[in-house]
């Protein structure tokens, strides 16, 4: 196996939640990567898009798992257009720090995987997907076998019970999905927060808040970091 000095550099694209943890956990028994950095979009809120997830607490993820943190902010109002162009800068401007390319969770979405490399293309940078086609019923116990925790953050409402939210996801919440939902919430069902497992150097500790509706449809829970004192 190549030193770690010299392997490829890449980002690895980061909401928080299982997929992304599961898919660095991948890169790295492969070894045939360098995880360079997480790369991660909030919203104007200053939290993850589609998970809700604080800034802070994606700050803590990182700091345990030993990998720098990449924030993009998208300003309220952007158009589709000007999210493009500013991902474009930061995609040009990592290839010319020596990040070849961007790696992925995603599991079977065609259209998004070809999304996704029409845009690495465009900046000469590879997109790479080390979770793609695992069966998500194995994939889900496979996360869980392996030592991760992580907790159900968002929901769309059309697929799950708000009451969910906070759950932790393991074996009981798994067995309560309803007929039709994704294991690994693939379809949008569902998003989650990883805090502990393996490559994190201690778990990152958190406050679950109320729930709330952001469009009556999309429900999220809020979450705050622990303060350490108070």
């Amino acid at each position: 196996m190549a030193s770690a000095a010299s392997l490829p550099r890449i980002l690895l694209a980061w909401s928080s939640g299982k997929d992304g943890a599961l898919a660095l956990h991948a890169l790295r028994a492969e070894g045939c990567y360098e995880v360079a950095g997480l790369l991660t979009t909030f919203g104007g809120d200053g939290r993850v898009s589609h998970h809700g997830v604080p800034l802070a607490l994606v700050e803590q993820q990182a700091r345990s798992l030993g990998v720098p943190l990449i924030a993009v902010t998208v300003s309220e109002g952007m158009t589709h257009e000007q999210y493009g162009n500013m991902m474009r800068r930061t995609m040009e401007a990592q290839r010319q720090a020596g990040i070849i390319g961007v790696a992925y969770g995603d599991l079977f979405l065609e259209d998004l995987r070809r999304y996704r490399e029409d845009n690495m293309r465009r900046v000469d940078m590879e997109a790479i997907f080390p979770l793609w086609m695992r069966d998500t019923q194995s994939l889900a116990r496979d996360f869980l076998a392996l030592g991760f925790r992580a907790v159900l953050v968002a929901v769309d409402g059309q697929a799950l019970a708000p009451r969910l939210l906070g759950r932790v996801y393991d074996e009981s919440l798994l067995a309560e999905l309803p007929a039709g939902v994704d294991p690994c919430g693939e379809n949008g069902e569902f998003h989650t927060f990883t805090y502990d497992g393996p490559g994190f150097g201690y778990p990152v500790m958190f406050d679950l808040g109320a729930a709330r509706s952001d469009d009556g449809r999309h429900h999220h829970i809020a979450m705050e970091p622990i303060r350490v004192g108070r």
